[in-house]
C-alpha cells in the first residue's frame, strides 16, 4: 500500500478522532473567543480532507496550475506542509507529522530542476523542520549542498521582474524579486542557520531580504507591491494596487524570519519594524465579514481566505510573541478566524481560496488550494494558542 492511499484509508479517520495530545478547554480571559478545542476540530477536518486528496488534484482545474499544484517538491505543496507541521507541533499530532516525514521520505529530502528559485527553496524549511524532528542531520546535505552552490556564486541581477527570456522564469527569480519569495525562502535560510549554526545561510538571507524589502515595501502604505510591474501601475479606481495574499506571503513570511532570527542580531529590530508597521496598516483593512480583499485598498467583493489566513497568522504570532498588543488586534484576530472558520465546507473543504495568480482576481466558493490550507493551519496554531494563554500575557507596546 503506498503512502499517499494509506493516508486516504486512514489518516482522515485519525485526525479526526483527535488522538493526538488531550485538549484543554480555552481560559474565560482569552482574547479568540472560539474554544480550542473547536480551532483543533477545525484543524483537524480541514487537515484530514486535504491528505485524503493528495493523490487526485482533479478539483483544481487544469487551466488553474494543476500541474503546478500536482508538483511535490514546489512551493503549492510546501506551503501546506509548513501549515501541516506546525499545527502538528502546536496540536502534538504524531498523525500529522509523520504525514510529513513520509512525504520528505518519498522525495528524499530533494528540490526540484530549479537550482535558485525561491518557490523551490520553500519546501527546504520542511526539510529542516523534519531533520530536527527526527535528529537526523543527514536530511539537511540536500539543502545545504543547495544553498552553498547559491553562496558560492550568488545571483547580482536586477530585480526587475520584466526582463525574460523567450521561455523561462524572468531572470530577477533567481534572487527574490517578488513579494511571495518573502515566504518561500529566506525563512529556510535562517532556519537552516539555527540548525546548522553556519552563519552564512542568515548572512545571505538577511541581506537578500532587505534588497527586496527596499525595492518592493511601500514606505507611505506599509505594504508590499507583488513585484516591480506593479510600483506604478494603478486600479480603475485610481488606487495603488497591494495584492492580498501577495501580503500575506510577506507579513507571515516576516513572522517566519522572526521566529528563528537570533534575538541579538543587529538587524532583527528592522524586521519588528516592519512586522509592526505592517501589522498596523492590515488591522485597518480587514472587511466587514473578517476577510480581506484581494486587492487592499479597494472594497471588499467576496471572502478570500489565502490571505485571510496569513494575516490571521501573522497578527496572532504577533501577539504571542510580545511584538502586538492583545487589545488592539486580539478583536481583528477573532473576527478573521471565524471568517475562516465560517469557509469550511461540509466535508473539510477550505472555499474561498483565489487560485494561482500574481494580482487581485475573482474567488469562487469552490475554489481551493493547497496554499490555502497551509494558511489556514498556520492560522489555527497560533490562535489556538492565544486561546492558552491569559489576558495578562502576549502585552506589547504598539
Amino acid at each position: 500500500m503506498t503512502f499517499k492511499t494509506l493516508l486516504k484509508a486512514a489518516a482522515a479517520v485519525a485526525i479526526l478522532a483527535g488522538t493526538a495530545a488531550p485538549v484543554a478547554a480555552a481560559p474565560k480571559a482569552a482574547v479568540v473567543s472560539t474554544p480550542i478545542s473547536a480551532i483543533d476540530a477545525a484543524g483537524r477536518k480541514v487537515a484530514a480532507w486535504q491528505l485524503a486528496h493528495m493523490d487526485n488534484f482533479d478539483y483544481v482545474p487544469v487551466t488553474s496550475f494543476r500541474k503546478d499544484t500536482e508538483a511535490p517538491l514546489d512551493w503549492i505543496q510546501a506551503a501546506f506542509y509548513i501549515g501541516l507541521y506546525t499545527f502538528a507541533d502546536e496540536t502534538q499530532d504524531p498523525y500529522l507529522a509523520n504525514a510529513v516525514i513520509k512525504h520528505g521520505e518519498a522525495e528524499q529530502w530533494g528540490f526540484d530542476h530549479r537550482p535558485r528559485h525561491a518557490d523551490a527553496d520553500a519546501t527546504g524549511a520542511v526539510w529542516v523542520w523534519a531533520a530536527g524532528r527526527t535528529k537526523d542531520p543527514a536530511k539537511l546535505t540536500p539543502i545545504r549542498a543547495r544553498f552553498d552552490a547559491v553562496l558560492a556564486d550568488p545571483s547580482k541581477v536586477s530585480l526587475d521582474f520584466t526582463p525574460k527570456p523567450a521561455k523561462g522564469d524572468p531572470y530577477c527569480q533567481a534572487r527574490w524579486c517578488w513579494s511571495d519569495a518573502i515566504f518561500m525562502a529566506p525563512p529556510a535560510w535562517v532556519s537552516l542557520t539555527k540548525v546548522s549554526g553556519d552563519k552564512r545561510y542568515l548572512a545571505h538571507a538577511d541581506s537578500e531580504f532587505w534588497a527586496t524589502h527596499d525595492y518592493l515595501f511601500d514606505k507611505s502604505e506599509h505594504l508590499y507591491f507583488r513585484d516591480s510591474r506593479f510600483i506604478t501601475r494603478r486600479s480603475d479606481a485610481g488606487q495603488k494596487i497591494f495584492w492580498g495574499r501577495g501580503n500575506g506571503w510577506a507579513f507571515a513570511g516576516l513572522a517566519r524570519i522572526l521566529q528563528d532570527l537570533p534575538a541579538n542580531h543587529p538587524s532583527r529590530p528592522k524586521y519588528e519594524l516592519a512586522f509592526k508597521q505592517m501589522a498596523a496598516k492590515i488591522a485597518t483593512l480587514q472587511g466587514a465579514e473578517g476577510y480581506w480583499p484581494v486587492s487592499l485598498l479597494e472594497p471588499q467583493k467576496t471572502p478570500e481566505t489565502s490571505g485571510t489566513g496569513f494575516f490571521v497568522y501573522g497578527l496572532a504570532w504577533g501577539v504571542n510573541h510580545g511584538l502586538l498588543s492583545r487589545a488592539k488586534y486580539g478583536p481583528v484576530i477573532d473576527k478573521g478566524w471565524k471568517a475562516l472558520d465560517a469557509a469550511i465546507e461540509p466535508d473539510g473543504r477550505l472555499g474561498w481560496v483565489q487560485r494561482v495568480g500574481v494580482a487581485p482576481d475573482q474567488v469562487g466558493r469552490d475554489d481551493t488550494q493547497l496554499y490555502g490550507v497551509g494558511a489556514f493551519l498556520l492560522a489555527a496554531s497560533e490562535v489556538r494558542r492565544l486561546g492558552q494563554t491569559s489576558s495578562s500575557q502576549g502585552q506589547a507596546k504598539q
